[in-house]
This record gives structure tokens, C-alpha cells and sequence, in this order.
């Protein structure tokens, strides 16, 4: 069996759920589907999710919500229409959507999940009449009744380890099963969302749990490319990419994939295929375990922008026991998660998130960690970007930082940061935003632009 994940603008028209009706029908093993929200029909259209986090806001301010509301059914109604689906399927969505908005306020996160998953959800249903009114039986399967439970976590579920169990019963189906991305159940019954676009979380978590023999991740690109293509023209596309590289790609800006969706795949052994619905015919790129890194090793090159970073000096900071794990608590009481912290002998830089700072939390945090540790200098820097150099072949090759930093210099970037995971599959820049872009292209052409013309690199095994 293979489970089959469209993402939103493979769903966002009649046309576009003809193509992925006729793609599961093309392999009689696509017998699981998961969908997205109704993403962009066009460049500037609105996704379904805002459409629904807007509505949401409005209701919660009990503002008139009429327009809202009617706008959001018309999306459905106007996918119908173009699949000729009767008008019994928009009084559904419509219907669902109404109690929706009148559920209980009181929880003003659990509200605003519901509200949000009602995208996919409601997609769901229409695909699944779709395909049963051109004859290919489907059935709509809800996360409650197929057994996704999720941490009671809004906004940020993570799924439990029963629902791998419970997922198993639905080898058993024989009809094409349409489950809705993004969410799932807790416990006690209430429904909690994964991360934004986390329906790719939904079809890894559901692969893992049929022990599907491929999960297929339907996008709007014939494959993962080296760099983002708005940042380098052209840029060359991957056959091929470790769980370890795709994840570090995901998280620092390849949209293609939500990174935290390589988890359950990667635990079950299954490999992903990121193919494209307006092209099925092409490859596509191949997620595995692992891959022949001697002539390439950096896999691909990822930017992210904002990102703030905050600096702490302290004379023999490493003479004092304890002292990340406080400004780390200092951290938590507030809510806040860091993505990267290097550090020397009496300094070390937390790399956050910047929309993780109002103005006021900001004051407070800098002020306890200059109060409560004692510190001698600190600051922070705002309007940062994260670059990611990632290859899990990049420890067998003497010279890639050189070569990176020398990119840099080239392109007159300063890096304001530097830090090497442990496990060696990726470097970290920093760098100020503006110059990000100039960043990546340098890096590129270091990387990628001689590739079959030059050997990168006379590669050495580490004994």
C-alpha cells in the first residue's frame, strides 16, 4: 500500500482534484489519501486556513462574521460546481462549518483549532464524494475514527504511540480511504491541531501506521531543488535526500516538507517521494535512509529570515556550574524556544525566533538575564537570517567550511555566527537578512555550479 498526501494548491480547484483523482486511480496501491486545505488557486489568492483563521479572530471578537463565512463556503461550492457534485455536499460543508463557529468559545486556542482543521476536513468529505460519484468507491474517514491520537497540545499536537497501533485496522478497508490532514484527537476527546501545514505530518504518521511500502507527498514542484529557486535561477534539482538532510532543509526554509513530517517515516523505515500533481510522470525526489554522497556532498542550501539572536559575556561564564541551564530557564518561564546556542569559554549566543518577542517580553527577558546571572555584557540583535549548508557527506571531505566562508567573502556577506551540529550534517550561518539572499547564491555557485565538469573534492574516509 502507498498513502498518498496532496498539499494545498494540488487541491485548490475542480481542476485540480480531477488530476489527483486521476493519479489514484493510475496505481491501484494509492489506497490511502490525505488532503490539505484548499490552498492559492493563483498568486494572490487567499489559502482556505486564512480564510478560517479570520473568520475565527472575528468570531472570537464577536464581530459580524457574515461575509467571512460566506466566503469560505463559496471556496467548497465553487469546487463543486466545476466537479459536478450535487448541491447536498456544500449544505454539509456549510452545515459543519455553522456548528463550528457556534462551539464553545470558552477556550479560545481549542476553538480556534477547531476552526482551522474544518479546511481539511471539510475537503475531505467533498473528495471523497468526488470519487464515489465517478465510481470509485471511497469512503471519508475522520482522524477520531481512524485512530489519530495526539498530545492536548493546541496548535502543536504530537501524535501518541497507540495511534500507530490503531491505524493498522485500516489494511483492512477496501474501498480508497480520504483522511483530512492536520489534526487529530487527544485522550479526553478534544480536537488538537499539529503545526501549520502539518497534513504532511498526518500522511507520515498514517504510512508509518499501515507500514505503507512508500508515502507519496504531492506538491506543486517536480522535485526538491538545491537551492530556492526565487533566490538562484535554476537551480539543480536532488534525486535524492537522507531523512537527516531533508529535515535540516525543512527547518531552514525549504517549504516543500514540514520538517517535524520525516519523523514517524524515518522510525518506520519508509521512504518518502515528494512528486509533483501537475507532472506525476517525473521522479519526483527520493527521501531514504541513506544515499552515495562521493560526489556530492552538500545536499542542498537553505535560508530562513527572522531570526533574532541574543549575547551574553561573562568573565569564566565556563568556570560556573549551571549557568546555560539558568538562562535557558529564563527561557521557558516565558515561552520561548531557542534553535541554536554557540557558545566559548565567556560568551555564548541563543538564536530565537523573533516572533517569539513582544517589545515587553523582550525587556523582561534581557533584564533577568543581566539581573539573575549576573552578566557583564548582553544584547541582541534583530532582523537575522539563518543560512544552512547541509550534506551528511560533508564529513568525508576535507575543505567545506573553507569553501563556504570563502563563498562569503566573495560576495562581501559578514557572518555574524557560525555553529556545526554534532552530527556533521549541516553548518549554520548567521547572517543580517538583507544579505541572505546574496548569501545563497554565493554558496551555490561554490557548491553546485561545477558539479560533472570538476570533482568538488578528493574525498577522504575518516577511519
Amino acid at each position: 500500500m502507498k498513502v498518498a498526501k496532496f498539499g494545498g494548491t494540488s487541491v485548490a480547484s475542480a481542476e485540480q482534484l480531477r488530476k489527483v483523482a486521476n493519479i489514484i486511480q493510475a496505481d491501484k496501491k494509492r489506497r490511502i489519501v490525505v488532503v490539505s486545505a484548499p490552498g492559492k488557486r493563483f498568486n494572490n489568492d487567499i489559502k482556505t486556513t486564512d480564510l478560517l483563521i479570520a473568520l475565527g479572530e472575528r468570531c472570537l471578537n464577536g464581530d459580524q462574521i457574515t461575509k467571512e463565512f460566506d466566503t469560505i463556503v463559496s471556496r467548497y461550492a465553487e469546487i463543486a460546481t466545476g466537479l459536478d457534485l450535487s448541491a447536498h455536499i456544500i449544505d454539509e460543508i456549510s452545515a459543519s462549518l455553522t456548528d463550528t463557529v457556534n462551539s464553545d468559545k470558552t477556550n479560545k486556542n481549542r476553538f480556534m483549532d477547531r476552526i482551522k482543521a474544518s479546511g481539511e476536513d471539510n475537503n475531505a468529505k467533498l473528495f471523497a464524494a468526488y470519487l464515489n460519484s465517478i465510481g470509485v468507491a471511497a469512503a471519508y474517514v475522520n482522524p477520531k475514527e481512524a485512530g489519530i491520537v495526539v498530545t492536548d497540545d493546541p496548535g502543536n499536537a504530537q501524535a501518541l504511540p497507540e495511534t500507530y497501533d490503531n491505524l493498522k485496522k485500516l489494511k483492512n478497508r477496501n474501498e480508497i480511504l480520504v483522511i483530512p490532514g492536520f489534526f487529530g484527537y487527544s485522550p479526553e476527546g478534544n480536537l488538537v491541531t499539529f503545526s501549520r501545514g502539518g497534513s504532511d505530518i498526518t500522511g507520515a504518521i498514517v504510512a508509518a501506521g499501515i507500514e505503507a511500502e512508500l508515502y507519496e507527498n504531492f506538491t506543486d514542484v517536480d522535485s526538491v531543488f538545491c537551492a530556492n529557486p526565487n533566490i538562484v535561477d535554476n537551480p539543480k534539482e536532488i534525486k535524492e535526500l537522507t531523512y537527516k538532510e531533508m529535515r535540516e532543509l525543512s527547518y531552514a526554509g525549504f517549504s516543500v516538507f514540514h520538517d517535524e513530517a520525516l519523523i514517524p517515516a524515518f522510525r518506520a523505515g519508509i521512504p518518502v517521494c515528494i512528486k509533483n500533481t501537475n507532472n506525476p510522470a517525473a521522479p519526483g525526489t527520493f527521501i531514504v535512509a541513506e544515499r552515495d554522497y562521493s560526489s556530492i556532498p552538500v545536499a542542498g542550501i537553505a535560508s530562513d529570515a527572522g531570526f533574532c539572536s541574543i549575547y551574553v559575556s561573562k568573565y569564566l561564564m565556563n568556570r560556573e556550574i549551571g549557568f546555560g541551564r539558568r538562562l535557558l530557564q529564563i527561557l521557558e518561564d516565558e515561552g520561548i524556544s531557542y534553535e541554536h546556542m554557540p557558545s566559548g569559554i565567556d560568551d555564548l549566543s541563543v538564536i530565537l525566533r523573533e516572533n517569539q518577542l513582544s517589545d515587553e517580553k523582550e525587556n523582561r527577558v534581557l533584564e533577568r538575564i543581566k539581573t539573575e546571572l549576573n552578566v557583564d555584557t548582553i544584547s541582541i540583535r534583530h532582523n537575522q537570517a539563518v543560512i544552512m549548508v547541509v550534506g551528511e557527506g560533508m564529513t568525508s571531505f576535507v575543505g567545506t567550511s573553507a569553501k563556504a566562508t570563502a563563498a562569503f567573502a566573495r560576495a562581501s556577506v559578514n557572518i555574524e555566527m557560525i555553529n556545526q551540529g554534532s552530527s556533521e550534517v549541516s553548518m549554520m550561518f548567521a547572517v543580517a537578512a538583507e544579505d541572505a539572499a546574496r548569501a545563497v547564491r554565493a554558496l551555490y555557485e561554490e557548491f553546485f555550479m561545477n558539479i560533472g565538469q570538476v570533482q568538488v573534492q578528493e574525498a577522504i574516509e575518516i577511519k
